[in-house]
């Protein structure tokens, strides 16, 4: 785990390692800062001339800012290597994302990779500062400190090393105890989040069935389940203060105590005033910084639990790669099923897909009807290669779909899908995701294909508004249209059409197809629908049902010998038929 967050460093190797040196030496300095003061005071018991009193003076202002400055560079350093990090990781993170086929990203729910590019990161961060910065503070500060203490008085500097083991212990017990409660806030976070996607995605579907107040409780629930964990660690954590605080000040108490009889017993001839001012400070500086270190264990306790979800992100496998010698041109748009079966789990019971046998010549238009559940968005999303099969092969223009380099398969295959999305931006910056080197003419010509172009100059900017992030400033049908049109800029030699005319009329749903027919006829199109009016002049039209392949036909034959499509084209033209 630690190599792989150590890969995301990179390029901010220098600060990471220049922050230590700089708190090496602020540390060395100020600790022996408290060496000249306790000379400082022992010459004023003394009375000492001024010049030498001004001569300690000096030298400590000079030690301060000494200090200062190569503090004020930790700092710096600090901050740039713990920030370029964490912009590292979620780069990492963000382009493992864009690598991962649809059985990786099925792992992991959007509203966790949320939380691991967002609250995740920012926990690793903070770790990670803590560790170049604090943590060798600490225990520089610790090893420094003693020393400095037994070299001034071997006898009171005890009193610390004794109180260091009750300390240490009240550490480990409070981190033991708090570290599995963070480690199982982060999954309640992802529920939260999920909560939160959910009900903003879905606003107009709560308002609609007037459900705000069921959200709100679920949302509540969810909150407080993270708020009961947070409240109960950190209940826990906050034990580390007093008990610190506790035996700091019996440590002082005790070091006074036998200071001042020391003093008094020996007339200042083994330890003077001064020296026991120094003494507090260094204890001080020695307690203190066993409260840092609890600090860093703690942030280590709940950053640990980011980590590894992090690593399991940059870790995962697509399963899907590019092959060794990949094929780099799909020469047209025929397509094979050789004994094709598909599940979404290698453990599943039951196939998604059953033997299926098909083969479409290039050009051809193809329909596919079956209820819900029938697996027909499946079987399309295993000509782009965005599964695999699990049995019998995909072919494209001849050649396995495994064998073509991912780029190429998907460039020549457009997808549309019913629930398509638009992005945040204006309608030519949308249409160009199909190509992002199209000239104006060409997203006219497109829109044109897709029924766009006369609601598209409607608009009072035209083709420059601005498309809201979603669509959601675009009714259902113009979302739809302005799909297809982007998916026919990237020139595909298949065209898939998910019930992605679902929202539009009957009459522009046949504008469009004659549109395609006239205008793409070399493109292969399989068109999804419920409408048998969407894929009655197809080619052949393909009858799916529980995974496997029904029938195969003409709208004729259908009609006439497969009681599924009799059925829906009876229900659907009931009173033609009476």
């Amino acid at each position: 785990m630690i190599k792989t967050l150590m890969g995301c460093i990179r390029e901010y190797k220098k600060p990471s390692i220049l922050t230590p040196i700089y708190v090496s030496v602020e540390v060395i300095v100020e600790c022996i800062i408290p060496f000249f003061i306790a000379k400082l005071i022992n010459h004023i018991e003394d009375g000492s001339e001024t010049r030498l009193v001004l001569l300690y003076g000096a030298a400590l202002i000079g030690l301060a800012f000494i200090s200062l400055f190569f503090g004020a560079l930790a700092g710096s350093t600090c901050a740039t290597a713990s920030s370029g990090f964490a912009k590292n990781i979620r780069h990492d993170l963000f382009y493992k994302v864009q690598e991962f086929s649809f059985a990786n990203i099925d792992r992991f729910s959007t509203s966790s990779l949320v939380t691991r590019l967002t609250t995740d990161v920012t926990n690793v961060q903070m770790a990670y500062m803590m560790v170049i910065r604090i943590a060798v503070r600490a225990p520089f500060m610790m090893i420094f400190s003693a020393i400095m203490a037994f070299a001034m008085c071997p006898q009171l500097s005890t009193v610390y090393i004794i109180i260091l083991p009750f300390l240490a212990f009240a550490l480990f017990f409070i981190v033991k105890k708090a570290m599995p409660l963070f480690n199982s806030v982060f999954k309640k976070y992802d529920k939260l989040n999920n909560s939160i996607q959910e009900n903003v995605k879905g606003m107009r579907v709560v308002k609609s069935f007037v459900r705000e107040e069921y959200e709100k409780q679920k949302f509540g629930k969810a909150a407080d389940d993270v708020c009961a964990d947070f409240t109960k660690a950190e209940k826990i954590v906050a034990l580390n203060m007093p008990i610190m605080q506790l035996a700091m000040y019996i440590a002082m108490v005790v070091v006074s105590f036998l200071g001042a009889r020391l003093i008094i017993s020996t007339g200042g001839s083994v330890m003077g005033v001064g020296d026991l001012s120094s003494l507090f400070t260094y204890g001080m500086q020695i307690l203190s910084s066993l409260m840092m270190l609890s600090m860093i264990f703690v942030m280590i306790s709940i950053s640990d639990a980011s980590m590894r979800r992090i690593c399991e992100v940059l870790k995962e496998e697509s399963t899907i790669k590019n092959p060794e010698n990949p094929v780099m041109e799909v020469t047209d748009g025929s397509i094979d099923f050789n004994g094709v079966s598909f599940k979404y789990h290698e453990n599943a019971e039951k196939n998604a897909l059953e033997d299926i046998e098909l083969h479409i010549k290039s050009g051809e238009t193809i329909g596919v009807l079956g209820g819900t559940g029938s697996s027909k968005s499946t079987l399309i999303q295993l000509i782009s290669r965005l599964y695999d099969t699990s049995v019998g092969s995909v072919y494209v223009g001849g050649i396995n779909v495994k064998d073509y380099d991912i780029e190429v398969l998907r460039d020549a295959v457009s997808v549309v899908l019913q629930k398509n999305v638009l992005f945040s931006g204006t309608i030519k910056e949308n249409l160009r995701w199909g190509d992002k080197d199209a000239s104006d003419e060409e997203l006219v010509r497109v829109c044109k294909l897709a029924q766009a172009d006369e609601f598209i100059n409607s608009f009072p900017d035209k083709y420059d508004t601005f498309i809201e992030q979603g669509g959601t400033n675009v009714s259902g049908g113009q979302k739809q249209r302005l799909c297809i049109a982007r998916a026919l800029l990237k020139k595909p030699k298949i065209l898939i059409l998910d019930d992605s005319t679902s929202a539009v009329d009957t009459k522009t749903d046949a504008l469009i197809r004659s549109a395609f027919a006239s205008e793409i006829p070399d493109t292969t199109k399989i068109i999804i629908a419920q409408r048998i009016s969407s894929v009655q002049d197809a080619d052949r039209i393909i009858i799916m049902n529980d995974g496997k392949i029904d029938a195969i036909g003409t709208h004729e034959e259908l009609l006439a010998g497969n009681d599924i499509y009799r059925e829906v084209y009876y229900s659907q033209n009931r009173a033609g038929e009476e």
